[in-house]
């Protein structure tokens, strides 16, 4: 054997163990080393340095766990700052399961004070997380036995609970509070940025586990109230309108009723009511479809209230005047369409007065055909009836109508007499303030101030004119229209003792299934005192199940009661039925006929009757008047009358009624047959001793009347 078969790896060892090789391992060692400490010092550098705050914040959420408290929230006051929503102190029981040392035990004496099942409690008090709410706002009672049983991870912290002192007072309008403080309907809801403060901070510093460390920080937060609103309504006119629409529920057995009231020189709603309705104190018990605020998000066809502003493009666009001739045999053709008047048999001849006053179909649908789609559907939408009106108040709804290019003659027809178009209640009552404020559509206006929790004003709604609809003249003369429909017409139940007012009926068809039904709406809208208005009231009947539905007799008398009540209580004073130096202020007269008379004699005969009066139109005769006459008015109303000159007729009818002209002179015997659309035929000279056609005679237009005339 030879050494190196006896020691074959000797040499290799020695190459192994060198001094070059142990260097080289030591260098990769210390320079691993070196990297790994690079590492982590920048590692080091990177939380401690670069994001150290990011997470010095993490440790502390996990030392300092908060319970949210709860702010006051903002009071909702009436325009007079009555409340009418308000927060209230209420106690919420919450745990924290990590302290909570006995689950079942605890759920044993927590489960009848909380009306809550064991298990639902042993479930909250064992889940993962740091604080859990087992019951929100319970009664002070309850608040105060949890604390005195002294249960390990058990809490009591306080919190708001809104409240509605009122009651079901124009719940549909001020809406709902969640549990949460939250605004959910309403204005509670379109408002709730303002109402519903910054939430507080109870903060306790704990453990890893959860549990509060003993002599730890804590921080109580004290939470920020939330801004209160000052609404437009009025109280006391919300109750008059909620009182009077339970009585007509109840003696008409209507699903539902609606009473909106405006001022129409602000646009402020003075009340805005919806019945049946519910008690937003305890909402969940009742049905949702009570929350809802018919007024403002829902649509109806209008019916005969919409020839309103149908009259107003037509006496705006010079289509029609107060004193043109109109003829109604009952119905109306529009191309293949026949139009019934609601009375058989028709009006016969008739003034654009006195078809308003009898809400005559067929004029109204011969109007709005003569004045033609462009025209017409520019009113309307200038009337605000085809957009929101931008009241602040959450889903409010749309009109619809015919669009300008759709709108054939049948269209226009049954669109003049409010058939074929839907509106909301606020629309109509919106477009009816421009009749009585002059002219003006104005944006309605339901929250009047937004006020600090210190009663600072933050924010004040100012009244905002959108644009002028007709002109003040034709407002005025509408006016004077609309209180012969009352007076003289078939709103005579709406008429309210010492006030005029000026008003339309309106019994609308409703719509069911793409045809026309049984159902009806009922309702009348209307203003007082008519030349000073201070409310327009539209008071709306849905499906009332009376044998007779009109508006004139079922809606027009709410109407009156909740106009008369709330003028009194607005103390404004009465503007008719009595006479200066007058001995019997209350007395009722007859009007007198004084159509066909000259200026003097006609002035004469009113102030002899203890009446006021006042001109309107151009000429010497009297044409028209309202009242009409032998209509029973209190002393001291005012009789408007008409002059005219000739030339003042209806071109569309095909007849006219001749006119007593015994006694007239030639000239006013002349005017008033002009008027007529008659020829004058004169025999001799002076007054008119007879006539021929006799009076009341029904003659072709343009025939001649022969005036025999003696000295």
């Amino acid at each position: 054997m030879t050494y190196g078969t006896l020691y074959p790896d000797t040499r290799r060892s020695r190459l192994a163990y060198s001094p070059m090789t142990i260097k080289k391992r030591i260098k990769a060692v210390v320079t691993l080393l070196a990297v790994l400490a690079l590492v982590l010092a920048l590692r080091l550098v990177w939380l401690q340095g670069i994001r150290f705050s990011h997470y010095r914040q993490l440790a502390l959420d996990q030392r300092m766990r908060a319970v949210q408290v709860d702010p006051k929230r903002g009071t909702i006051y009436d325009r007079r700052m009555r409340e009418l929503a308000v927060s209230m102190s209420a106690d919420s029981v919450y745990a924290v399961p990590a302290e909570v040392k006995d689950a079942p035990a605890a759920a044993r004496q927590l489960a009848p004070l909380l009306e809550m099942t064991e298990g639902e409690l042993i479930q909250k008090l064992t889940t993962n997380q740091s604080i859990v709410w087992l019951k929100r706002k319970v009664p002070y009672d309850t608040a105060q036995s949890v604390k005195r049983m002294g249960l390990a991870g058990v809490n009591v912290a306080e919190s708001g609970q809104r409240f509605y002192p009122k009651d079901t007072l124009a719940a549909q309008v001020i809406g709902i509070a969640g549990i949460d403080n939250q605004g959910l309907e309403g204005l509670e809801v379109f408002y709730d940025t303002e109402l519903r403060g910054v939430r507080g901070q109870i903060i306790a510093e704990r453990d890893a586990s959860g549990r509060e460390i003993p002599e730890g920080q804590q921080l109580f937060v004290p939470p920020s109230d939330g801004n209160s609103i000052v609404l437009a309504i009025d109280e006391v006119i919300q109750y008059i309108c909620e009182r009077e629409l339970d009585r007509a529920i109840a003696d008409t057995g209507s699903s539902r009723a609606i009473a909106v009231a405006m001022n129409p020189f602000t646009g402020e709603v003075l009340a805005m009511a919806v019945r049946p309705s519910y008690d937003p104190n305890a909402y969940s018990q009742f049905n949702t479809a009570l929350r809802r605020n018919a007024a403002v998000c829902d649509i109806y066809e209008p019916g005969s209230t919409f020839k309103v502003f149908t009259a107003a493009a037509a006496l705006d666009s010079g289509a029609v005047t107060p004193y043109t001739q109109f003829f109604d045999p009952g119905y109306v053709k529009v191309e293949d369409r026949t139009l019934r008047c609601w009375r058989a048999g028709g009006h016969g001849s008739q003034t654009f007065i006195e078809a308003t006053e009898n809400s005559c179909n067929p004029v109204f649908a011969s109007i709005a055909v003569k004045m033609g789609a462009q025209t017409f559907t520019r009113y309307i939408q200038a009337f605000g009836f085809t957009q929101k009106t931008g009241i602040d108040f959450p889903g409010e709804a749309v009109g619809l109508m015919h669009r300008e290019s759709r709108m054939g003659p049948v269209e226009l027809a049954t669109t003049g007499f409010g058939q074929g178009i839907s509106v909301t209640p606020l629309q109509m009552v919106n477009a009816m303030c421009a009749i009585a404020n002059g002219g003006v559509l104005m944006k309605p206006i339901l929250v009047k101030e937004v006020l600090a929790p210190d009663g600072t004003v933050l924010k004040r709604a100012e009244p905002t004119p959108v644009r002028q609809v007709i002109s003040e003249r034709t407002a005025q003369e509408l006016t004077r229209i609309l209180e012969s429909v009352v007076v003289n017409g078939s709103g005579t139940r709406a008429a309210v003792a010492g006030y005029s007012v000026a008003g339309k009926t309106g019994t609308a068809e409703k719509p069911e299934g793409g045809r026309y039904g049984d159902e009806r709406v009922a309702s009348f809208m209307g203003f007082a005192p008519a030349n000073d208005p201070k409310m327009v009231l539209l008071v709306l009947l849905d499906e009332p199940k009376t044998d007779v539905k009109y508006g004139g007799v079922i809606a027009a008398p709410v109407f009156a009661n909740i106009m008369r009540d709330s003028l009194r209580y607005l103390e404004v004073p009465p503007t008719i039925g009595s006479v200066p130096g007058g001995a019997d202020a209350a007395a009722q007269v007859a009007v007198p006929d004084v159509v066909g008379m000259g200026r003097s004699e006609v002035e004469a005969i009113l102030n002899t009757a203890g009446l006021r009066f006042r001109y309107e139109g151009m000429g010497e005769v009297a044409m028209a008047q309202t009242p009409a006459a032998g209509a029973k008015v209190a002393r001291g109303t005012t009789v408007i009358v008409y002059f005219g000159t000739e030339g003042m007729y209806n071109l569309d009818s095909t007849t006219a009624v001749v006119p007593n002209l015994v006694g007239k002179s030639l000239k006013e015997a002349a005017l008033l047959l002009g008027a007529k659309g008659l020829a004058v035929n004169p025999v001799g000279t002076g007054f008119v001793a007879r006539q021929d056609p006799a009076p009341g005679t029904e003659v072709p237009l343009g025939a001649a009347v022969t005036l025999y005339l003696e000295e």
